[in-house]
């Protein structure tokens, strides 16, 4: 179904803990101040950006993805793999805590969505037919995801 990604020394990190999280709460306002028209739409009235459209859908490089809203550490390009979605997607999260998980019964689909643990960003969704060694696909939407290389 999908290529394997490599196992690593950092897929021991998925019961990693990153220190407790923080919360940010800003106001529609403030939220539209610090964010592009896209990545507001995306990350907070959890829409959806068109598949394919994401530079970061085929960054290679090596490095930390984190939430466009509040630089929250979020994914390793270590647990990065292609899923042929046309989103970038990964296999787990950075650490336990760096995501939240809510039941999403929208458009007549029962999803598992995907938001930032620290302001509550939709991020995209968790689907179970992801790689080993977990078999999860983290689909992001990579507007609400900033890249950051080592």
């Amino acid at each position: 179904m999908f290529p394997q990604p490599q196992a690593t020394a950092s897929v021991t990190q998925q019961d990693k803990q990153v220190d407790p999280p923080r919360k940010v709460v800003k106001t529609d306002a403030e939220w539209k101040k610090i964010l592009t028209p896209d990545q507001y739409v995306v990350l907070r009235q959890k829409g959806t950006e068109r598949a394919g459209t994401s530079p970061l859908n085929h960054n290679k490089e090596k490095g930390i993805y984190y939430c466009a809203g509040c630089h929250n550490p979020l994914f390793s390009s270590d647990a990065k793999f292609e899923s042929g979605t046309g989103w970038p997607s990964f296999f787990r999260p950075i650490a336990k805590n760096a995501v939240a998980e809510e039941s999403d019964n929208s458009y007549g689909m029962v999803r598992t969505e995907v938001e930032c643990s620290v302001c509550h960003g939709h991020l995209g969704h968790v689907f179970e037919d992801g790689p080993k060694p977990t078999g999860l696909r983290y689909c992001m939407n990579g507007v609400a995801l900033k890249f950051e290389p080592k």
